[in-house]
């Protein structure tokens, strides 16, 4: 598969359009809003930029799926060039859609990337340790970025339906406070690329737990689809309404304006690849 390099967006409303930067071969975006926060660097990854093929082209990060481990070793190792460190410094998340959240320290620098990681079923991660790179990976689902400025903390999560069920986001803002006396009102956060609403469609069964974890909200959440017994989830609104609940700031909170499905081309989405694809993946460091 050929990809263009010139990134074209499909873009959805949203009070925080993300930006296209690029270094070198890497074109990736990020929040405005993260942007500001001058202690941590951020990115969500697009397609463009890595030396993965076929239908892992080109900037892959799973080594699960099939692609060659040189070329996801390649791959990181360029986004820890963006980053002023080496693949070392990157911990990634063993994600099943749990609400499981782990507190990275020094011990865990490369695990999932030079080293296997000696965890599973861990969905967040969250540090307050200078110069470490947190990574968790997506195709669809929810990115939930955590900076906590004040008393100098991140968190990145991984949320898709069940984890938005379970309100995946809660339970990282509970952590952090747990872990580093974050208080929600001084916590930035953000939403990133995931299926837009149009594009998510599910069954009776996913609805009905929807309706259960959202009571009295999940007429906002979900539309009727195009077949009966089918509707529209909206996960952004979904996540929108879990961290605002738990007490982020709505100037603090910024929603991202890229669908993965509409924009399939440049980001990776199982939904449109019927499962044949790679990840993309976001990165998050507390800068030293």
């Amino acid at each position: 598969m050929e990809l263009k390099y010139k990134i074209e967006l499909i873009r959805k409303e949203s009070n925080a359009p993300m930006k296209v930067e690029k270094y070198k071969e890497v074109e990736y975006l990020t929040f405005p809003l993260l942007n500001e926060v001058k202690c941590i660097r951020h990115l969500f990854t697009t397609r463009i930029g890595g030396v993965s093929e076929g239908i892992y082209a080109t900037m892959n990060f799973s080594y699960q799926r099939g692609d060659k481990k040189e070329a996801v070793d390649e791959n990181f190792r360029r986004i820890a060039e963006i980053f002023d460190t080496t693949p070392e410094k990157i911990v990634c998340s063993r994600q099943t859609h749990t609400t499981n959240v782990r507190l990275v320290t020094e011990q865990d620098c490369g695990k999932g990337v030079v080293c296997p990681a000696d965890y599973e079923d861990i969905d967040g991660l969250i540090t307050c340790v200078p110069g470490i790179v947190l990574c968790t990976s997506f195709a669809d689902c929810v990115p939930l970025y955590f900076v906590d400025e004040k008393n100098q903390a991140v968190g990145l999560a991984h949320s898709g339906w069940r984890g938005t069920v379970n309100r995946m986001g809660k339970v990282m803002v509970e952590a952090m406070g747990a872990a580093f006396g974050s208080r929600p009102e001084d916590i930035t956060a953000a939403i990133g690329p995931c299926i837009c609403q149009d594009c998510y469609e599910v069954g009776e069964d996913v609805a009905g737990k929807v309706k259960e974890g959202f009571p009295g909200e999940w007429e906002a959440l979900l539309k009727e689809g195009k077949e009966e017994g089918k509707y529209q989830l909206d996960l952004w609104e979904a996540n929108r309404r879990i961290l605002l609940q738990a007490g982020v700031r709505p100037k603090r909170l910024a929603v991202a304006d890229l669908c993965t499905c509409c924009n399939s081309d440049v980001l990776f989405s199982h939904r449109a690849s019927n499962g044949q694809r790679g990840n993309l993946a976001a990165f998050l460091e507390l800068r030293r």
